[in-house]
């Protein structure tokens, strides 16, 4: 196993926490952005008030695109597991 190969393997795993992360952090980034300009128009400032929305927006997310970061995780560790024999030998 090379130090090329090592770096590849590391550098794909990234890519794909990066992409399996990306709609569950988006979406709470928008959600997280859009109840602060509620309360700052209205001048409700309670931290609690974002809890909630952030909450039901990542789940929502999940279900929207759960089924692609399994598909997505599953490839690469088919693939992973797949190569170890080309990696040791």
């Amino acid at each position: 196993m090379t130090p090329e190969s090592v770096m590849t393997i590391g550098q794909q795993a990234i890519e794909i926490t990066i992409m399996v992360s990306a709609p569950m952090l988006l979406t709470a980034l928008v959600i997280g952005l859009i109840v602060s300009i509620f309360q700052a128009a209205t001048q409700i400032n309670e931290m609690t008030l974002s809890f909630i929305p952030k909450l039901l927006g990542i789940f929502a997310a999940m279900l929207v695109a759960g089924p692609w970061m399994v598909g997505m995780l599953l490839d690469f560790m088919t693939r992973l597991f797949s190569s170890i024999p080309y990696m040791v030998g």
